[in-house]
């Protein structure tokens, strides 16, 4: 397993761990109907914005045969007004290759970039019944707040963790 800085040719690798990870992660939470409209190509485009963009950061993670089955974003949200802190945008991994150690592979480089950033305080945000939010909790990371948010016209619970970078983490 490589994990490396995404390249804006891995836009279409991204999106397909994006989509179909969303598919399987979110089945049950989020309304099918919602998961159903979900566009490789759109989000194709996205994450050649995404990658091309100042300010935000990119990793994948590419198996051997050199697919993208994994990926991490990060940088500033716009609105994260907090001095000296970061987001965690995204990190989504293909359900196959769920429970392997990618995901901690994936956060390491993103965190040393928010350290050369300067950060000391990152943000993730995670609905309350996705499962990984047990990931972030094991990598250290405490609850600061929530609030609702509507996804598909489904109204659901948005969990906000954070990482203060001046203790240890769980890398």
């Amino acid at each position: 397993m490589i994990i490396r800085r995404a390249r804006i040719t891995d836009a279409n690798g991204i999106a397909k761990v994006h989509v179909d990870s969303w598919r399987t992660t979110y089945k049950n939470i989020v309304p099918d109907s919602f998961l159903d409209k979900l566009s490789y190509e759109q989000r194709t485009e996205l994450w050649k914005r995404n990658i091309s963009e100042e300010g935000n950061y990119v990793f994948v993670a590419e198996n051997d045969a050199g697919e993208i089955v994994g990926f991490v974003s990060g940088g500033k949200r716009e609105n994260n007004h907090i001095e000296n802190a970061g987001d965690l945008t995204a990190i989504y991994i293909l359900e196959s290759y769920q429970g392997k150690g990618i995901g901690r592979r994936l956060v390491d480089p993103m965190f040393r970039q928010f350290e050369e950033l300067g950060y000391t305080t990152i943000f993730v945000e995670v609905l309350e019944q996705n499962k990984s939010r047990h990931f972030y909790e094991a990598l250290g990371a405490k609850w600061s707040d929530s609030k609702k948010i509507t996804i598909g016209g489904a109204e659901l619970d948005l969990l906000i963790f954070k990482w203060d970078l001046d203790s240890k983490i769980g890398l």
